[in-house]
């Protein structure tokens, strides 16, 4: 079970997929404005947010940057919820940090599923820490039970998404990963995304990274891998 909330206007919708999220063994809350959506959202840290973009007040993507922009909730997964589907809007609310963007209308069992992904995506791996202890890379250190990384002794805040795109990489250093393969592997269902999507979030993770970026190497035409600098290595 996790807390959610939904964040949208369209009432009836919006008792549409609380009726669902709760059937499905969810906590759920839900509103009709932007800025009460920020406000609960704060006040009640929820798992994740379905997050219309259209909102009446303030524009779902201004919910998402303040959200990203608060280290108390910067973790949270955000899926957006909207009637744009042109590529270059998916693009925008990945870049603006959603880990998933759900096109109206959509099937109630897509959207559960996409939940699912995502929420699998924040919870720590069966056996906590001790099962798993953190990894050491030349600059970078990885606590996947934790789902936490830093660089140079600086944490670097991640959401469960970049997280996830991280150790699947670091996972299979040294191996070409298609955008293809890192779309089914990472998202988590066959979701309806683009290989931009991919190199969209590699760009956002580098630019986390900062001194470490250059272990994320594009492999042109194919996709990405995960290698050491001359020196660097596991320890």
């Amino acid at each position: 079970m996790a807390r959610i909330l939904i964040v949208e206007d369209e009432r009836d919708l919006a008792r549409v997929l609380e009726f669902n999220l709760r059937q499905a063994g969810h906590e759920v809350t839900t509103c009709g404005r932007g800025r009460e959506g920020l406000e609960r959202a704060r006040a009640e840290r929820p798992a994740l947010v379905l997050l219309d973009l259209m909102l009446p007040d303030l524009p779902g993507t201004e919910v998402c940057k303040a959200l990203r922009a608060d280290p108390r909730t910067r973790a949270m997964g955000i899926v957006f919820l909207t009637a744009k589907g042109e590529e270059i809007d998916r693009v925008v609310g990945f870049e603006l940090g959603a880990d998933d963007y759900v096109v109206k209308p959509f099937s109630v069992r897509e959207l559960l599923l996409r939940v699912e992904a995502v929420l699998r995506r924040g919870r720590p791996p069966e056996g906590g820490a001790a099962a798993e202890p953190p990894v050491e890379f030349g600059r970078l250190r990885i606590d996947r039970a934790a789902h936490r990384a830093w660089v140079d002794g600086v944490e670097v805040e991640l959401t469960a998404l970049e997280f996830k795109l991280l150790t699947t990489l670091y996972e299979r250093k040294d191996r070409v990963q298609s955008r293809a393969s890192l779309l089914s592997d990472v998202w988590g269902i066959e979701a309806d995304v683009t290989t931009r999507t991919v190199d969209t979030h590699v760009k956002r993770l580098r630019e986390k990274l900062g001194a470490a970026a250059d272990y994320v190497e594009t492999v042109r035409g194919v996709g990405y891998r995960f290698a050491a600098a001359p020196g660097d290595g596991p320890r």
